[in-house]
């Protein structure tokens, strides 16, 4: 054992190290959703006093079941020396266990930096933390190496947007934008966003606008020590009246609420360049057969779909969703065109299904595009 190890070990013993905690609020609401535990001393691997850390959070977790206080999901940081622990995930286990906890109580954090070179491990190692029912936070994202596929491939259930996109109060319009794509990104994805390091009103109200879920930062509290937060949580009242929500969340917000409106009533929603031939699948959850492409020309994609349709329905299908009749239709000047057929779905059982192509206009080019709303009638 290295002489650093042992000074960790012993100033565990001696209880000089301590957990802080530093809650996360509902960025509408400003009600108390969550914490972070922190340890203020880390020095070598940062192995040991992680696991002593994360078995101070069961604790206090444990505790509150008497105390009266409020509840919330407490996050532990753990460096990436553990993704090389073959079972982590079992000793986490075993540890919440211990204390009869809920797994859900307990949120395992890992920093983005710690994916460097480690892609294919850090995988393995968060879907086995997740199959063993805790959720995972990525911190730091937007420190370093994010991108859209490190997002899409991680099954990650919360983002913790780093401190450095939020510079001054947001007023920056390139900054502004970046961060509206990675919240719209983010709920698109079924992602919890958490915005790290948020200190000022003005930085507040633009998070807002972006759907922003959880704010964690100096506005709402410091980190603090065991006994300060366990009495926060027994007497906590939201920290500030709530603004209307429709000024709160505009516009950005309202945006993605309207979306989740669309795909909730419409499981099957197709944007389509009929002048280039192609498509791509913007949602497709729930739907009567699974079996469609995700992308590419659209000609093949209504051979795929009539195939699919009643025989009784299949010559009107192609011939109502043929890509030359719908360029026809389209300068004729409709702004639409439907179908209701008998679909076979993969049980196969045929559904009446309700189909409507609308044509829609770029600013930036000339195309014939639509958008395809398919809707499940039965």
């Amino acid at each position: 054992m290295s002489e650093i190890q042992e000074h960790i070990r012993q100033a565990m013993k001696d209880g000089e190290i301590k957990a802080f905690y530093q809650p996360q609020y509902d960025s509408i609401t400003s009600r108390l959703k969550s914490a972070e535990a922190l340890a203020r001393w880390v020095r070598g691997d940062g192995i040991i006093v992680d696991w002593y850390i994360c078995e101070s959070v069961c604790k206090i977790l444990k505790e509150q079941e008497t105390d009266g206080g409020k509840r919330v999901p407490i996050s532990v940081n753990f460096s990436r020396v553990h993704v090389k622990e073959p079972r982590f995930a079992e000793q986490l286990t075993a540890l919440v266990d211990k204390f009869g906890l809920d797994h859900e109580l307990l949120e395992v954090e890992i920093t983005e930096s710690a994916m460097v070179n480690e892609a294919d491990r850090i995988l393995d190692w968060v879907k086995s933390v997740r199959d063993a029912g805790f959720s995972v936070a990525i911190d730091d994202f937007g420190s370093g190496l994010s991108s859209l596929s490190f997002a899409k491939d991680m099954p990650a259930d919360i983002l913790k947007i780093d401190r450095s996109l939020l510079s001054g109060n947001c007023e920056n319009e390139k900054e502004r934008i970046v961060l509206e794509c990675i919240f719209s990104f983010a709920n698109r994805l079924g992602i919890t966003t958490v915005a790290e390091g948020v200190e000022t009103r003005q930085q507040l109200e633009f998070l807002r606008t972006c759907d922003c879920k959880k704010i964690q930062g100096y506005i709402f509290a410091k980190p603090m020590p065991e006994e300060e937060y366990r009495e926060l949580c027994k007497t906590h009242t939201k920290i500030e009246k709530t603004a209307d929500i429709l000024k709160a969340q505009a516009p950005a917000s309202a945006m993605n609420l309207l979306v989740s409106v669309v795909f909730k009533k419409y499981p099957l929603v197709i944007f389509a360049n009929l002048t280039r031939n192609s498509f791509y699948m913007m949602a497709y959850e729930n739907f009567t057969s699974t079996g469609c492409p995700s992308t590419g020309v659209f000609d093949e994609l209504i051979q795929h779909g009539a195939a699919t349709m009643h025989p009784d329905d299949r010559e009107a299908f192609a011939t109502t969703f043929d890509r030359q009749n719908l360029l026809k239709a389209y300068e004729e000047g409709k702004t639409s065109v439907s179908l209701t057929t008998k679909q076979i779905g993969d049980d196969g059982i045929y559904r009446s299904v309700e189909t409507v192509d609308y044509f829609v206009k770029s600013e930036s080019s000339n195309d014939v595009l639509v958008i395809t709303l398919c809707e499940n009638r039965d």
